[in-house]
């Protein structure tokens, strides 16, 4: 129990780029946990695409020592992603832990995400230690930041730690902070439980979980039982993040560390999953985490059909490193494929890059959509793929959610017109200080997961952030919008949007497919459909040989033959012939 008392559980929460990566580099180098020839920037960002984006995608969990006159103490610290696509990351982290170091930036102050994530540690009761970064820069407003804080959390100016992360200046006092401030772990059962907080698959060990010990111990050769699957296995080692892979001998109460237990089924061992000894078993599991709503949805075929298998095995495996990814088989004109799910259009960026990047596979992306509630002969039915909806129905609702704006005062205007062109409703303004406003609007989704955060930080030049949370279903007056090429429709080209953007969404499309297409020997109509009815038409000319170059003089008539003759090729051409869509076509649905 000396050990529990000595043992701190804490996460870095922040808005994205206020300089979390960088305070847990700091964080590192003062209790001494990477030796100087393995040290960089941004050592808890492990993966290739972090590093090239400069964002945090997977929360990291590492232990670190800290030395004080009365002794040494374990430090355990699990640093989050800032982007809102990845909020079920920093959920499950909040989850394992006791406190949380609040990082703002002192020259942006507080921003959306800020908010959200602070909420989100409210929740579960965790210990707040304000901390405001960057202090050394020249354009940092301290003064104005620090009232920012003391107003959202009501605490005093002393209580805020004020850090350059970059420098190191006063990270000491964070640490010193973390263990006077944020409690140790408590526990109440002799039975052992663990809660699986994130796994990731080995392709040489197998499922690597990251849990948290919330009751009893852990050890080499230990039989445990995944309470939700009922899967029985024996460890084969437990350790911890320091921040290599350190096999330990005992994982005790109150820490946080990983297990490997040789599992090849992916679904054995699962996020939320509570862990407990087959000896000794505990009668109550944790509790795990709320039901994750996807709000995107797009196809991902293989380039190749027989590739098939190689990217459910793909997807299988990311689905364990990522449990907010869903996915179902599904198949259209471009082949075989999966319907996925994602939290939002980063998150689906990144899924794709890394199943081409980490698993060589060459994939092909539908444009984007959202899942709506669709009500056919009184029964409802849910569509996520636009080419599913049915030409009759009685009623269609579509997800909206709750948006929070934060911005100087001078771009009220500008965010007010783009929240009304994207159909939204004001819900509230307020001044979060003199310099400062927080907007409040309802919208919907499928209006904001394109381009609605490039245009806000574009009429905002980069001051504004913005945060969502879902609202539930309206109805709306939706419209599908079909395209054709040469007559057939490209399922995979659908988009669901409301009937007053119909014509300007379909016009747009059908504009940008004629640059994209190539040209063929025999003319290309592309047209875009509401239901029977043709809204927009463009064509791609054919390619041409001048026939009557061979005709000097003469009647008019001898032209007129050789032109209808080749008309007559072209026409024969066209009805043999198969026009073949770039995947520059499939994603120019998603830039319109």
């Amino acid at each position: 129990m000396e050990n529990l008392e000595r043992t701190r559980n804490f996460c870095i929460i922040a808005h994205i780029d206020h300089g979390k990566s960088t305070l847990a580099d700091r964080l590192l180098d003062l209790t001494d946990a990477v030796p100087e020839r393995d040290r960089m920037d941004q050592i808890l960002d492990t993966m290739e695409l972090e590093r090239e984006r400069g964002i945090t995608i997977k929360a990291q969990a590492v232990r670190l020592i800290h030395k004080r006159p009365e002794g040494d103490y374990t430090l355990n610290l699990i640093d989050t992603p800032g982007h809102v696509d990845f909020t079920y990351e920093v959920s499950r982290a909040i989850a394992a832990c006791e406190g949380a170091l609040l990082v703002v930036d002192a020259s942006q102050g507080i921003q959306a995400q800020t908010l959200a994530n602070l909420y989100l540690a409210m929740e579960h009761d965790l210990e707040i230690i304000p901390v405001l970064n960057k202090i050394d820069l020249p354009i940092a407003d301290v003064e104005g930041a620090t009232e920012e804080i003391v107003e959202l959390l009501g605490v005093d100016e002393e209580d805020i730690l004020k850090i350059s992360a970059k420098t190191g200046e006063g990270v000491l006092d964070v640490l010193d902070t973390v263990v006077d401030r944020v409690p140790a772990p408590e526990t109440t059962r002799e039975q052992t439980r663990a809660m699986v907080f994130d796994s990731h698959y080995d392709p040489y060990r197998g499922v690597i979980s990251l849990i948290r010990l919330f009751d009893g111990e852990l050890k080499k050769g230990d039989k445990v039982q995944a309470m939700g699957s009922e899967e029985v296995f024996e460890l084969l080692e437990v350790g911890c993040y320091s921040p290599k892979p350190t096999a330990l001998g005992t994982l005790d109460v109150g820490e946080v560390g990983y297990v490997i237990a040789g599992l090849k089924d992916i679904e054995a061992l699962r996020v939320g999953d509570t862990v407990t000894k087959v000896d000794d078993p505990a009668t109550e599991q944790l509790p795990g985490y709320a039901q994750v709503f996807q709000t995107v949805y797009c196809g991902l075929y293989p380039t190749e059909g027989d590739e098939f298998e190689r990217l459910r095995d793909a997807l299988s495996k990311l689905q364990l490193n990522d449990a907010s990814l869903d996915f179902e088989p599904e198949n259209s004109r471009m082949g075989f494929g999966f319907r996925c799910g994602f939290l939002g259009l980063l998150h689906m960026e990144i899924i794709q890059e890394r199943l081409e990047r980490e698993f060589d596979l060459d994939l092909i992306a539908s444009s984007p959509s959202v899942k709506y509630e669709v009500i056919v002969d009184g029964e409802t039915t849910e569509v996520t793929n636009p080419s599913d909806l049915p030409d009759d129905f009685e009623e269609i609702r579509e997800p909206w959610v709750r948006s929070t704006v934060i911005c100087p005062k001078d771009y009220i205007g500008a965010v007010m017109g783009l929240c009304h062109e994207k159909r939204g409703v004001s819900i509230g303004m307020e001044y979060i200080s003199t310099r400062r406003v927080q907007l409040t609007y309802d919208l919907p989704l499928a209006e904001i997961i394109t381009d609605f955060f490039d245009q806000l930080k574009s009429r905002t030049r980069g001051y504004a952030s913005y945060d969502y949370d879902s609202k539930g279903y309206e109805i709306s007056d939706l419209v599908k919008v079909e395209v054709l090429v040469s007559g057939d429709v490209v399922d995979a080209l659908s988009i669901i949007v409301h009937r007053e953007k119909s014509y300007a969404r379909g016009r747009a499309l059908v504009e940008k497919l004629k640059e994209l297409i190539p040209r063929q020997q025999f003319e290309v109509p592309i047209q875009a459909a509401v239901g029977r009815r043709i809204i927009a038409r463009e064509t791609v000319r054919a390619y041409r040989k001048d026939v009557t170059g061979k005709c000097y003089g003469g009647d008019i008539t001898r032209k007129k033959k050789l032109l209808e003759q080749q008309k007559a090729g072209k026409r024969r051409m066209k009805q043999v012939g198969k026009v073949e869509i770039p995947q520059e076509a499939f994603l120019a649905a998603i830039r319109i």
